[in-house]
């Protein structure tokens, strides 16, 4: 009788032991991360592409660095432009007027990646430098063109957006031929820091 006492006296002590360190654990993280289901910060940016088509090198802001074997640097490949590969450097506004003093830039590429639709991959950042904000906001992402509407990652970011996280929905809000696109991006952030 005396060992099965001292058998259940270990467990009990054995369990309470247990759960104190569980307890503890749990508290020793401090800087856990807040999920929100109301975005922390919320903002509409444009930006403006013009891509390079032999004849406007001054104002081009992007400019197609990869092409499939029948395509040249110069004009969108066929097939819903597949194969081709554009870097850019485009400026961002917060009106959707190419004009409108600049906030930052739009820094990144995308490439065509489909011949059957007209779609493409996204990865760029926002380096923003403006009184209200300075840092960045790293994006990734399938944007498919033929949608009103696309939603993209929010991966990261620095400055006043520090390991942010959300959701991008990006509208073409202009298209001039293959050469001029405005992009409205919509960022809803769900994590700050």
């Amino acid at each position: 009788m005396k060992g099965r006492r001292l058998s259940l006296v270990f467990l009990f002590f054995f369990f309470f032991f247990f759960f104190v360190i569980l307890l503890s654990s749990s508290s020793a993280h401090p800087h856990k991360r807040i999920l929100r289901h109301e975005p922390c910060n919320h903002l509409v940016l444009y930006f403006h592409d013009i891509v390079y088509n032999g004849k406007n090198a001054a104002n081009a802001t992007s400019a197609i660095v990869g092409m499939p074997e029948w395509g040249n640097r110069t004009i969108l490949a066929g097939l819903n432009h597949f194969g081709d590969m554009v870097v850019f450097d485009d400026p961002i506004t917060v009106d959707n007027n190419l004009h409108s003093p600049p906030v930052g830039r739009a820094q990144g590429f995308y490439f065509y990646d489909r011949k059957e639709i007209f779609t493409s991959w996204l990865g760029f950042s926002f380096v923003l430098n403006s009184t209200d904000h300075k840092g960045t906001i790293n994006f990734a992402g399938a944007d498919p063109l033929m949608n009103k509407t696309r939603d993209i990652s929010v991966i990261g970011g620095t400055g006043d957006f520090f390991m942010t996280r959300g959701v991008a929905t990006i509208m073409t809000d202009a298209f001039e031929g293959e050469v001029y696109f405005r992009l409205q991006v919509d960022i809803k952030l769900y994590e700050c820091y």
